[in-house]
């Protein structure tokens, strides 16, 4: 077989997906795409309550996790990551999300240009199959179809109808730009399943035969020569080790964990780090698995009376039944949740310039994912700091491509961190305050009655209760040339290097103020367009 390819992709993740679709148009360029897992013929990749299988299995979950955080009072967190094509729009909570036209101004202010919000609006529209149609927000006809949610539950009417007594408007949709108020969450399915990323963008152009994908491969390191990259060298499931090699550029698309680790492996990053892990430095990039940022979640539960939650149909077979039958009938139903279905996005204290906390608001409770739901009535109210200040890292450990990496987020390491942790569990208290709860006598069981309001009981409540979002960035963020921290240019690039770029959620250089799989589909589109033109020009 020829291994010599115009274009290769590392990872058919979210990103890796629409680079394989985009870099592929032209017939004349051959294109490998290299997958670590493998297909998504599992039937819970498609039903979308599938998520509770799949996270935590290896058959679809690289199974990472934290290192011991002090900011969570020691404990470690598994950190999934998605392992089949899809990458984790296969496994992610289906939540379709831009963030805050803010965020993208922001990269702009940095020195990016091409990155703010009029530059990025048209890219987020062109991904999209929106049910509200073609308008000024919103695309039809792009890969990523995304649905208003197939099922209502009256306890989350009702703790939206508490946000607005509060003060939070009722919205919509939260993507215009400013995502401030109370809503049910716009999700990537189409008619009651799951709309991944291959579904959308890799699956429709597999016929293509200029286009290559390998799964279930593990990607070794690149391949340097003459201060470029040349190709890239990977194992196959059967134990062989093979080179391809590229004539245009190498695309590195395996995420906020992945790409750093291909790319400690290849010798380019701190070299402390690289010593460290036995791995001859090759360019020394200091920004290369720094700057880590994720979404802390104090996930705080309440008991209720007087209202349905998915806790009290799952423990009867009735329940259970009925669940199934409504999903195989109509494809509506519990089965057809999203992980969250309403959201609110508010300010943790009234100094905030916008929204700097988000709710995700369950109609269940459980201890964690892989447990099974309370047998009592409950339901979950989650905030996460969007913005946070806390800055962790990515590292290899050695330079086997099996070898698990380090991970340490370092949570709740910064004074606002903490100060909006406090305050976002005292908008949770007050919020469930509110007289439209006031029926289902709503009573806090995490992080419990006994946790005072004070700021040193609620910071340590939060250490105990926080858990990720799922919403790693940053380890390879974009930045100006003489920006010693930055990894890649504004055309993503990587700084130092001929014929490489890094192309997924890792090249953020400010997390965005929401989820974060829509944000890594618009980087993913308009990199394809900088490749595409930039090899026109040449």
């Amino acid at each position: 077989m020829d291994m010599s390819f115009d274009d290769i992709v590392v990872g058919a993740g979210t990103a890796g997906c629409i680079l394989a679709n985009r870099l592929s148009e032209d017939p004349a360029r051959r294109v490998l795409v290299l997958e670590a897992g493998g297909t998504d013929g599992w039937i819970w990749f498609h039903i979308p309550v599938g998520y509770l299988f799949a996270i935590g299995n290896p058959r679809a979950d690289w199974m990472f996790s934290t290192a011991p955080e002090p900011g969570l009072n020691g404990r470690a967190l598994a950190y999934p990551r998605g392992k089949v094509i899809g990458g984790s729009s296969a496994i992610n909570a289906m939540i379709a999300m831009r963030g805050q036209a803010a965020d993208y101004d922001g990269w702009e202010a940095l020195g990016l240009p091409g990155w703010g919000w009029n530059a990025v609006l048209p890219v987020f529209r062109r991904i999209e199959d929106h049910f509200l149609g073609e308008g000024p927000y919103h695309g039809a006809g792009g890969g990523f179809r995304v649905e208003a949610p197939r099922i209502s539950w009256p306890v989350l009417d009702a703790v939206r109808a508490a946000a607005g007594e509060m003060g939070v408007p009722a919205t919509d949709d939260f993507n215009r730009g400013e995502n401030d108020g109370a809503g049910y969450f716009h999700v990537n399915q189409k008619r009651g399943r799951r709309w991944s990323a291959a579904r959308g963008f890799l699956k429709p152009v597999m016929h293509r035969q200029n286009l290559t994908v390998e799964t279930g491969v593990l990607v070794d390191r690149l391949e340097i020569g003459d201060g470029r990259v040349t190709g890239v060298r990977f194992r196959r499931a059967d134990g062989s080790e093979v080179v391809a090699t590229v004539r245009g550029e190498l695309v590195l698309a395996a995420g906020a964990i992945g790409s750093v680790q291909v790319l400690h492996r290849s010798g380019i990053g701190p070299g402390d780090v690289l010593a460290q892990a036995g791995i001859a430095p090759r360019l020394e990039r200091r920004g290369v698995g720094r700057n880590l940022q994720d979404h802390l979640q104090q996930r705080a539960i309440y008991r209720i009376s007087g209202a349905r939650t998915l806790n009290d149909s799952y423990h009867t077979l009735f329940g259970r039944g009925l669940m199934g039958l409504d999903y195989l009938v109509r494809r509506r139903g519990p089965l057809t949740m999203a992980p969250s279905q309403l959201g609110i996005f508010t300010k943790s204290d009234p100094g905030r310039d916008r929204a700097n906390i988000e709710f995700h608001v369950q109609p269940l409770s459980l201890d964690r994912f892989g447990t099974p739901l309370h047998r009592f009535s409950a339901i979950t109210v989650a905030a996460c700091n969007l913005r946070p200040t806390s800055r962790g890292t990515v590292r290899v450990t050695g330079p086997a491509p099996e070898a698990a990496p380090l991970i340490q987020p370092n949570y709740l390491s910064t004074e606002d961190d903490r100060r909006v942790a406090a305050d976002a569990l005292r908008v949770t208290r007050r919020l469930m305050r509110q007289p439209a709860l006031s029926a289902l006598r709503p009573e806090e069981y995490l992080p419990g009655p006994s946790v005072g309001d004070d700021e040193a009981a609620l910071v340590k409540a939060a250490g105990d209760i926080g858990t990720t979002i799922f919403h790693p960035a940053g380890t390879a963020a974009m930045g100006r040339n003489d920006d010693p921290d930055a990894v890649v240019d504004a055309r993503l690039r990587l700084i130092g290097l001929d014929g490489l770029r890094v192309v997924d959620a890792s090249v953020m250089p400010l997390i965005v103020s929401g989820n974060t799989n829509t944000p890594t589909a618009m980087i993913a589109m308009k990199g394809a367009d900088m490749i595409i033109e930039d090899r026109r020009r040449t």
